[in-house]
């Protein structure tokens, strides 16, 4: 028999506690041919889950802990913050969630749903807890957290604990097949804002961008190596009505040097849609300043 003193055995019995009580915060959403992705149930009848993992249907099935099986429909998507949230058309009891902070080197549970109305787990370490940063279709995540840790695209979606049963946030796949999580306070800002209005408002230039190398006979008076060169213009758009072309190349976005959308991507959040932009770009060989008006992002 192990021994009870013994400080692994009371380790494993920790993580099995923990497991356990994390089985009331998953719920498996059915995408059809008996596969599954893993949400969270974050409040009373709302469940959050990760908005790249969902195919854009507007019903889906949930087995909620226990096993019972629920229709919830999709009441918001921001796919850059990658969060999603659905209603169930019956009332799922809601954990009481307490947000933590990830810290390099501590461990990490991530859960996932079975499908069947249990759990899995996976445990690791946090290997990254970063500042605040954007996505590449600019939403504000709050930390950045990378997990050392292997997930089944099943369990996508499922809440990660500390070791004191704190949510870190929600799990997902990140570049490169990385785990990262979409911390708890994001969660938190973005959900609210989902559920009154379906989506989050962004700003928007209406042009689709392609990095590339600035010519090297510009490249002084450009005070810079690289840029997003527009591809195309959306008609009537902001970009458009500042008289940006296709080929012209962005430098920067008031002020900040356009190297990669995700440089510049802190200048279109919810507050920028009204404001002025100056955009510096190269046009025939000439670097040029023009301004434009943020406009809202138009709806997928």
């Amino acid at each position: 028999m192990s021994d009870p003193t013994d400080l692994l055995v009371q380790f494993s019995n920790a993580l099995v506690a923990r497991a356990a009580a994390a089985n009331n915060a998953v719920a498996a959403i059915r995408l059809g041919h008996g596969r599954h992705v893993t949400g969270m149930v974050w409040r009373s009848g709302v469940v959050v889950a990760s908005e790249q993992a969902l195919p854009r249907r507007e019903e889906f099935e949930l087995v909620a802990p226990g096993g019972s099986v629920v229709t919830a429909k999709i009441a918001g998507r921001d796919s850059s913050t990658n969060i999603a949230i659905l209603k169930p058309a019956e009332s799922i009891a809601a954990p009481t969630i307490v947000a933590g902070e990830a810290q390099t080197g501590s461990v990490a549970l991530a859960v996932g749903a079975d499908g069947t109305g249990g759990a899995s787990a996976r445990l690791g370490l946090v290997n990254l807890s970063g500042p605040e940063w954007h996505s590449s279709r600019g939403g504000l995540i709050d930390r950045r957290i990378v997990l050392d840790i292997r997930l089944a695209g099943r369990e996508e979606g499922g809440p990660v604990f500390d070791t004191a049963g704190a949510c870190l946030g929600m799990s997902t796949f990140g570049p490169r097949g990385q785990v990262i999580v979409i911390p708890a306070a994001t969660i938190e800002r973005i959900v609210p804002q989902l559920a009154k209005d379906g989506r989050i408002a962004r700003g928007w230039l209406g042009v689709a961008l392609q990095a590339v190398a600035v010519p090297d006979a510009l490249r002084e008076s450009a005070d810079q190596s690289s840029g997003l060169m527009v591809m195309s213009v959306v008609e009537n758009g902001p970009a458009a009505q500042a008289g940006i072309v296709a080929g012209d190349i962005i430098l920067s976005v008031d002020g900040t040097p356009a190297h990669r959308f995700r440089r510049i991507a802190r200048h279109f959040g919810s507050d920028s849609i009204g404001r002025k932009a100056d955009i510096r770009l190269i046009r025939g060989g000439a670097v040029m300043t023009v301004q434009t008006t943020i406009a809202e992002r138009q709806a997928a």
